[in-house]
């Protein structure tokens, strides 16, 4: 894989992981909620309007452009794969930004993730 190949692919995953980041942000900003018939517009532009969302949405955007220029140039089996990092920055940040729990089994979980990435890659 060329360097511009895997900074495509790495650029569309880290976009990818940032949106999901916000999207968290986002809804933990606009609070628990239900969708029921009363209430759908009132949610829904609530959750439209939350500046969090918004740039989340707008990563996801990004990320599919860098993703489809990542594909013209990577085996979707070597792509695909790598967007298992994502796991392992959005575990890190969401210990880090919003507490969530990180413990020594999802670690090595997403180690043996990791490690399969990179096998499949060295493989191509």
């Amino acid at each position: 894989m060329s360097a511009v190949s895997f900074a495509l692919i790495l650029t569309g995953v880290l976009l990818n992981a940032v949106a999901q980041l916000l999207l968290k942000a986002g809804t933990n900003a606009v609070g628990h909620f239900e969708f029921t018939a009363a209430n759908i517009v009132p949610v829904g532009l609530r959750l439209a309007l939350e500046p969090h969302i918004a740039g989340g949405v707008a990563c996801y955007l990004v990320s599919l452009v860098v993703w489809i220029m990542g594909l013209s140039r990577v085996e979707v089996s070597v792509a695909y794969p790598m967007l298992s990092i994502g796991y392992l920055i959005n575990a890190v940040a969401a210990w880090y930004l919003f507490g969530e729990s990180l413990g020594a089994l999802r670690l090595t979980g997403i180690g043996f993730i990791v490690v399969g990435v990179f096998l499949v890659t060295r493989s191509a």
